[in-house]
């Protein structure tokens, strides 16, 4: 009797295991936080697909919408849906919750939003420390963090540019041609190397001026160091230098001719 008993138990703790199992609806974003403009893609399992059951997405900040959306199951229990944040329901900045329910479940998960009017972007200049060479200043333009520091390494032709960066953003740098630059041998532009803590990535060339480069990084969330690589930083002999120094030969030249002429 009690061997039935406890077989009885068994039994009812893999049935009710298995309903358990059989009503478990799981939600993920592709993102923990986005901007204005950006697209979130939201993704999710349903255990056991009931017929034509749809799945309810809801998108609540404030206790007001911001989408809503009811969604096709797919035959593997997969569903997905993509929504652009941008629009009138799109104004405030903060977290958003996600809410999906199917049948009788209910799960959700959060993510962070900014608005473009929440988006600090900040436009100033950097004097850069350049040793026995003096200063020199560099214009740039931030968002989504600011510049802490900016620190030659001649040793790899580059500039260290430090950054507190607290989201994803960019930074526009205006670079001074006279004294960081990527030029190939025979003069013309070269591609400078990017790297964001230790990891190369692309840039985008926006402007290109006789006298300066303006370069665009995209960086995420926690980033802090980012080297720009050229093929000179600081020459020992600048343009400028150098033409100082041939005017100043040639009229050594021209004083020796005259002095030697006045003596003849």
């Amino acid at each position: 009797m009690e061997t039935r008993i406890f077989h009885g138990i068994i039994i009812l703790f893999f049935i009710s295991t298995a309903f358990a199992q059989t009503s478990l609806l799981s939600i993920q974003t592709d993102d923990n936080h986005y901007d204005e403009g950006d697209t979130i893609v939201i993704s999710g399992i349903v255990n056991t697909v009931i017929g034509e059951t749809p799945v309810i997405i809801q998108i609540i900040h404030d206790a007001a919408y911001a989408h809503l959306a009811q969604l096709q199951v797919a035959q593997d229990g997969s569903f997905t849906e993509t929504v652009l944040a941008e629009g009138a329901l799109w104004k405030k900045s903060g977290e958003y919750i996600v809410k999906a329910s199917y049948q009788n479940e209910i799960v959700q998960t959060t993510f962070s939003y900014t608005p473009e009017s929440g988006s600090i972007e900040t436009t100033s200049s950097f004097e850069v420390d350049a040793g026995s060479s003096g200063t020199f200043d560099v214009e740039y333009t931030i968002k989504g963090g600011t510049v802490k520091d900016m620190i030659v390494d001649s040793d790899i032709f580059a500039i260290i540019v430090q950054i507190d960066a607290t989201d994803e953003g960019a930074i526009t740098l205006d670079l001074p041609r006279e004294f960081i630059g990527a030029e190939k041998q025979d003069g013309k532009d070269d591609t400078f190397i990017i790297l964001i803590d230790g990891i190369e990535v692309a840039y985008q060339e926006s402007l290109v001026h006789q006298n300066s480069r303006a370069i665009t990084i995209n960086f995420e969330e926690g980033d802090s160091d980012i080297e720009i690589i050229g093929t000179y930083v600081i020459p020992e002999f600048g343009t400028m230098v150098m033409m100082i120094l041939i005017v100043g030969i040639m009229a050594i030249i021209v004083a020796s001719r005259n002095k030697f002429q006045i003596n003849i």
